[in-house]
């Protein structure tokens, strides 16, 4: 396979090479676009993902004919975006967007099944942090009818561009006096919506409550990379929580993700 596109050919000088912009794009959505050609035909498909170290990883059913064409070492394109605000101009010409976008290339590796409930729980705690911990582990029947793919970010397999500028209006535009700025967009959780089938005297759980800001990568995230890059996998990694300002309680053991066994943590 050739080598992929990555250079930006128009507004060059918002493409970024920063590493560090690239990882806080992709921690700061759970939704990315994966665009491959199947049966001769071009097709993209938005699914849920995680930055996971420095793989991106998707999960799906075992039965998709996407995620089995992926699976099978399809290349594809993998677009990552977030749209943070809207540039309004002196004029309709030259409003805009300010965004982060990204796309990266290659072709997935199916996960394991060692390391596939890891994971699976991984990716629900990049959903709703801390979840995990409240669920009961995923059944045999559950974990076979899913597959984990991840995909590895090099050095030169993506391209992300940045626009975070504004209204660059002529002169005659500015000294006319229209108002002109930018009003940021952002996605956020909400208020929790009981299901109908669910009674009204369950309490609603810490993580469900938790979410307060802006959808971003977790430090129960971040805890589950670590706990998969040491081998630690299955239930260990649904102990992940996060916890006020980032601080461990009192007692806490880092040897606990590694633990066998269910237990709460305060």
């Amino acid at each position: 396979m050739r080598p992929p596109p990555t250079r930006t050919s128009r507004l060059a000088e918002k493409q970024s090479a920063s590493r560090a912009e690239l990882n806080a794009l992709l921690d700061a959505t759970p939704l990315a676009t994966i665009a491959l050609v199947r049966d001769g035909l071009p097709a993209a498909f938005p699914t849920g993902f995680a930055r996971i170290e420095d793989s991106l990883v998707i999960h799906g059913s075992t039965g998709s004919p996407w995620m089995r064409a992926v699976a099978d070492g399809a290349a594809v394109a993998v677009s990552v975006t977030t749209l943070d605000g809207v540039v309004v101009a002196r004029s309709a010409f030259e409003s805009s967007f300010r965004y982060r976008s990204a796309v990266v290339f290659g072709t997935f590796d199916v996960v394991g099944a060692e390391q596939k409930a890891a994971y699976l729980e991984a990716l629900t705690d990049t959903f709703i942090p801390g979840r995990v911990a409240e669920l009961r582990p995923s059944s045999r029947k559950e974990l076979a009818a899913t597959m984990a793919l991840r995909l590895a970010i090099g050095d030169d397999n993506w391209s992300l561009k940045v626009s975070g500028g504004w209204p660059d209006d002529p002169e005659e535009d500015v000294a006319a006096g229209a108002w002109a700025g930018a009003v940021p967009l952002s996605t956020r959780y909400g208020e929790p919506r009981r299901a109908p089938d669910c009674p009204a005297d369950v309490p609603t759980p810490r993580s469900v409550l938790a979410p307060d800001g802006r959808i971003g990568r977790s430090q129960a995230l971040g805890n589950a990379g670590r706990a998969i890059s040491r081998g630690c996998v299955g239930r260990s990694v649904e102990r992940r929580v996060t916890w006020a300002n980032g601080v461990p309680p009192a007692g806490f053991e880092p040897a606990a993700f590694c633990s066998g066994g269910r237990r709460s943590i305060p």
